[in-house]
């Protein structure tokens, strides 16, 4: 017997060495792993079949069905390697083959993924002749099909003369593998029109397409047919209706064709388990798996995943914990998945460290999908630099990072560069990448860069609808209306269909004072229309539309309808009334809020105290801020401490200001101080003023605000020589001051206006009705209060530069250029001066009209000679 295999043995080899054979030359290219071709050693030593006698030892010259025994043997044990180096040996002793060796070979190519070999194996079948085999055909079929090469694996179809439902049923699973979804089906009614019957593999299939492109409707008939059929009682076509049915959402459909189940295997179990987890059935999941217990069904690796991910889903540590122990027992620790979704499970539950250990013990199982578990883990838990150290020890490791590496660790700014993350992205070819391009685009977006951002938005291949709405957040977190509606309607034209974050965004952008206020109303149609003006996300960027475009009647109308509100939703209401002066009916709804137990957070009493602060409700707002800290156990932010300032100095308590300035317990930002200068100069507090100045300054010395406020305390004070030195500071810093000017939009088109403006078309006319109203005002006794004008000049020219403000220009013009009784909404990028707030009210009385003012600071509602601020602000 040793005489022979050596023999055997020498023989092979020097038949390898030979090269002359093209087919050998390709094929000992392909040979995985195997430093020289061994194939029939290969054979012997197999560690699975080591028991099974080598046809080379029984006879010199074995016989086919030898051959293809073994040969069928190692495919059916997965040793396809082995597999492919015995096709070698044979084809290397000219051995005969058949049909039935070509097709095994060419299962064993699409396993491997090799389609190289395959597409040499089908050579060989056209030069036997066996290509008319339809064994041959469908393995060919199913080999190109699984190597992703669709287009082959048609064209082999479309030339096979004999077609079986094996045939039929390979291509409908190519189809449904490559995500061919919609052509499953064409060809499934195909198929049926030919004549020929499905089988059960044929019905998993078209099920798992059906799935996928989310068709329902159509499952639901295939059901039927399944039933007619008489294949209900398949164990697998059951657990592939029941995937079906759960990835479409319908749980209780599911779990009847489960309970009718007669016989259940782990798949049918963890099918359940899984699908209840993704459609937030958590109850449901734990109970089947409680279930699964009691029958006596063996778990699996498929068992426990989806249970981990329910624990990182609802942050069950302890059941997490169980379920480690479970896993343990049953000797699954090894998994790298299930050690994986362990980790991810105690990242989310705060448990980072038990992460990290867990991590640490997978030493050569360690992949690129646990190193960025690893990393989302420590971002998640707010260890932004453990987690860059992690993805540099990652790059050093050799572990290449792939597109969720890249996307995780661009949200770890400001501890990473977006630009340096791009160019690693770019060189490893990542930067088309829907995920990847999109959170290259939102960091850029992030950092206030939207030209970076639009570029990666154009780099992105396919995209999808979260890059669309990503690149919509963007131009709305700058206020760029137009771009975001061009972006919108880009998305439209392309047939992507919107989402409700896509409207969320283009609302948003529409909040701009500087957007078209009829385009906002246009995108809530649209939202209408697509029936997701009802979304949470939708209606909150809705109420924030309509109260910062000055509509608040029509944001309280979008809170009223909603049927579900978040807390997102009522900060906005509460907020909007702020706004607009309304503190009763701000307060009213933080009330009904707090009835309702909604969640609170440093937004809602943002909005709260900036309404007692807006209607001079002191004590109110003190009251609220210790509520906040007492009994919600929510920490002041800069934004609430500014509040609080802002409180105080509009009430002319600058000493309570001051005292909460100094009692903070981070230092005074920019906001703070510029708050308290403001205060200090309509207070007229000269050394207050000067203090918040100087800071102010310190923080953002090329903020304008800060110098021509201090220059108006000095020159309300009629101290014009430091106001004049102040001047020159700014001229040394090369400080411009932002001029003033108001707009207002009429017929779709937006007129703007500086003070003194003499360049709009219809100048004439509006200085005409300008000089009319004056004559008006007088005889009602108007006289102009020329302590707002703070230059030194006479009287008479102050009055003038009072009664060519830029607010007055919009607002003359719009009584000119709309019809009598018309509402006029006007914007000023600066703060109305307290005489051009008189001259409103007295307006909106002499012409019977409604007129809505908004500045830096808040809504005014003219109506009938009275403002809705009630002339503190």
């Amino acid at each position: 017997m040793t005489s022979s295999l050596s023999l055997t043995r020498n023989q092979a080899k020097q038949f390898l060495k030979t090269l002359n054979n093209p087919f050998h030359k390709f094929l000992s290219l392909f040979q995985t792993n195997v430093s020289t071709p061994q194939p029939l050693d290969l054979c012997v030593e197999s560690a699975s079949l080591r028991h099974t006698p080598h046809l080379f030892e029984k006879s010199p010259q074995p016989d086919l069905a030898q051959c293809n025994g073994l040969l069928f043997d190692y495919s059916r044990n997965n040793n396809n390697k082995e597999a492919l180096n015995l096709f070698l040996g044979i084809h290397s002793f000219g051995l005969p083959v058949d049909g039935s060796t070509l097709s095994c070979v060419l299962k064993v190519c699409g396993c491997l993924f090799n389609v190289i070999a395959g597409r040499q194996v089908h050579c060989q079948c056209l030069k036997l002749g066996l290509i008319e085999d339809v064994s041959v055909g469908t393995s060919l079929l199913d080999m190109y099909m699984k190597t992703e090469n669709v287009e082959d694996g048609r064209r082999v179809f479309d030339h096979m003369r004999e077609r079986n439902v094996v045939s039929w049923t390979s291509l409908l699973g190519g189809y449904a593998q490559n995500g061919m979804n919609e052509e499953v089906l064409e060809l499934f009614l195909t198929m049926q029109m030919e004549g020929i019957k499905p089988n059960p593999y044929t019905f998993a299939a078209v099920l798992g397409a059906l799935a996928s492109e989310g068709m329902v409707e159509k499952g639901v008939q295939v059901h039927c047919l399944i039933v007619k059929l008489g294949f209900k009682t398949v164990t697998f076509v059951s657990n592939s209706l029941i995937s079906m049915y759960l990835r479409s959402g319908m749980g209780k459909d599911a779990r009847l064709v489960f309970d009718g189940m007669a016989t259940k295997n782990a798949v049918t179990w963890n099918c359940m388990i899984s699908g209840f987890v993704t459609n937030g059935l958590d109850f449901a999941a734990l109970e089947t798996f409680y279930d699964m217990r009691l029958a006596g069904v063996k778990f699996t690796e498929m068992t426990f995943i989806p249970l981990i991910k329910l624990c990182s889903n609802r942050k069950e540590l302890g059941f997490a914990r169980q379920l480690h122990c479970r896993v343990l027992k049953d000797g699954f620790n090894f998994d790298p998945k299930i050690k994986t979704a362990l980790m991810v499970a105690y990242s989310k539950c705060s448990e980072i460290n038990d992460a990290f250990k867990l991590f640490s013990t997978m030493h050569e199982a360690q992949n690129v999908v646990s190193w960025t578990a690893m990393i989302s883990g420590h971002l998640q838990n707010g260890e932004i630099q453990e987690a860059v150290k992690l993805f540099c020890l990652m790059n050093k490791e050799g572990v290449k990072p792939n597109d969720f590496t890249y996307s995780t660790i661009l949200t770890a700014q400001p501890a990473v560069s977006p630009f340096q993350i791009h160019a690693q992205a770019i060189k490893a070819n990542y930067e088309k990448s829907p995920s990847v391009g999109t959170a290259i685009l939102d960091a850029y977006v992030k950092l206030g860069n939207i030209e970076e951002a639009a570029k990666a938005f154009e780099q992105i291949d396919e995209r999808d609808i979260v890059a669309w709405s990503a690149m919509l957040a963007g131009y709305a977190q700058i206020g760029d209306s137009e771009g975001a509606t061009n972006i919108f309607m880009q998305l439209v034209k392309e047939g992507i269909k919107p989402n409700e974050f896509t409207f969320s965004s283009v609302i948003n952008a529409c909040a701009s004072p500087t957007a078209p206020f009829e385009q906002g109303k246009q995108f809530h149609a649209w939202s209408i229309k697509s029936k997701l003006s009802d979304a949470l996300c939708v209606c909150s960027a809705l109420i924030t539309m309509y109260a910062k475009r000055g509509n608040i009647d029509n944001a309280y109308q979008v809170f009223r309808r909603q049927q579900e509100r978040d807390p997102a939703s009522w900060n906005s209401m509460i907020s909007g009334y702020a706004q607009h002066g309304h503190a009763k009916k701000a307060l009213e709804i933080f009330e009904e809020m707090q009835r309702e137990n909604m969640e609170m957070d440093d937004i809602t009493f943002i909005g709260v105290i900036s309404a007692c602060s807006h209607a001079g409700l002191v004590d109110e707002g003190e009251k609220y801020f210790n509520v906040m800290i007492e009994k919600h156990r929510i920490s002041p932010t800069m934004q609430l401490y500014s509040c609080m300032v802002d409180l105080y100095s509009r009430a002319g308590m600058l000493d309570k200001a001051m005292n909460i300035i100094n009692t903070m317990p981070f230092p005074a930002g920019a906001t703070v101080w510029r708050t308290l200068l403001a205060a200090s100069r309509v207070h007229r507090h000269l050394e207050l003023g000067k203090l918040a100045a100087e800071q102010l300054i310190s923080l953002q010395p090329q903020d304008s605000a800060a110098y021509v406020l201090l220059s108006n305390i000095y020159a309300a004070a009629g101290n014009w020589h430091e106001r004049r030195n102040v001047r020159k500071l700014m001229d040394q810093r090369k400080v411009k001051k932002e001029a003033g000017y108001s707009w207002i939009e009429v017929k779709n088109k937006t007129h703007s206006f500086l003070a003194s403006d003499h360049s709009h078309p219809m100048s004439y006319q509006i200085y005409s009705k300008l000089d009319e109203i004056k004559m008006r005002l007088k005889d009602m006794g108007y006289q102009p209060d020329t302590d707002h004008v703070l230059q030194d000049i006479a009287d008479e020219d102050k009055e003038t530069i009072l009664s060519q403000h830029s607010e007055r220009l919009a607002i003359v013009f719009g009584l000119i250029a709309t019809p009598p009784g018309t509402a006029l909404q006007i914007v000023k990028n600066l703060r109305v001066c307290g005489d051009c707030h008189t001259v409103i009210k007295l307006i909106s009385l002499i012409e019977g009209r409604d007129i809505v003012v908004r500045d830096t600071n808040r809504f005014h509602h003219f109506k009938a000679g009275s403002c809705s601020c009630g002339d503190y602000w």
